[in-house]
């Protein structure tokens, strides 16, 4: 039995319910975010509540807890549903209960849910396959926005093309993300990723990698990357918190590199897993 926190109080999964004039079930209102846990520690705990409270801040809600209540809540929510594996953190925050109408009353007590579940152990070791497509999601990406609907589209259509992993993104020619993901693109050992500036979110673990790059001599930046870069790469990486970072082998169908993974990804990847 999984025990969730609703609205302050810890109870079986089963038993919490929502009113369904909640403006994050009738408009998808709201905010979400996915803290990691490896070996039972948080990944960069401090820079997901950060990024939680921009998204907060984004959409105009008030964050309800401080990071050290953060930390009690989610403690208590591990601490009842006993996990022997790395587990998955979620977080969501939605406006609350209100009238279904566009213009929201600014006195809205938000809804707040967290749950934990464990994370499933997948190897990515030997790459994956992914595509592109034009990126149709709305432009506040930099928003952790429940409001996934472009998303799941997209990562059906990436299932369905040869059992595609991935759906890696372009708007007018330039690479911003994937669909879950952030992008790395390799050509001649230079590591280059998609800049923040809005339209892609920013990573903890595009973070995390970028810094651990930097420190290790790696040369890397946050850069534009075409739709033309990203087909003619050496090597092309994904990262997400929950999975890592994953080489990609294949990208429409065509071989990436020598479709296998990358030396610069061995060395990217053994950097994060010896900090994780």
């Amino acid at each position: 039995m999984s025990i969730v926190f609703l609205n302050g109080v810890f109870l079986a999964q089963e038993d919490a319910l929502v009113s369904v004039m909640d403006r994050g079930f009738t408009f998808g209102d709201g905010i979400y975010e996915i803290i990691p846990f490896f070996s039972g520690e948080p990944l960069r705990f401090s820079q997901h509540i950060s990024r939680l409270n921009d998204s907060l801040s984004a959409i105009q809600i008030n964050s309800p807890y401080t990071e050290a209540e953060w930390k009690d809540i989610i403690t208590e929510v591990i601490n009842r549903n006993p996990v022997t594996t790395n587990l998955s953190l979620y977080i969501q925050i939605t406006r609350g209960v209100g009238e279904r109408e566009h213009i929201y009353d600014n006195d809205l007590k938000p809804t707040v849910f967290v749950m934990c579940k464990p994370i499933i152990d997948r190897d990515f070791s030997a790459g994956v396959s992914v595509i592109t497509h034009e990126d149709i999601r709305w432009q506040y990406c930099h928003i952790k926005a429940i409001s996934l609907l472009a998303g799941i589209l997209l990562k059906k259509l990436a299932s369905e093309k040869d059992g595609s992993f991935e759906a890696i993104l372009i708007r007018g020619g330039i690479v911003t993300e994937g669909v879950a993901s952030n992008v790395f693109v390799i050509k001649d050992k230079v590591v280059k990723t998609p800049a923040k500036d809005g339209s892609v979110l920013a990573g903890i673990t595009r973070d995390l990698l970028l810094e651990l790059m930097y420190k290790s001599g790696l040369e890397c930046m946050e850069t534009t990357v075409t739709e033309k870069a990203l087909k003619k790469a050496d090597e092309i990486w994904i990262t997400s918190s929950t999975m890592g970072v994953v080489p990609v082998v294949k990208l429409d169908g065509e071989i990436v590199g020598n479709g296998k993974p990358g030396k610069v990804w061995e060395q990217a990847n053994s950097l994060y897993e010896t900090f994780k």
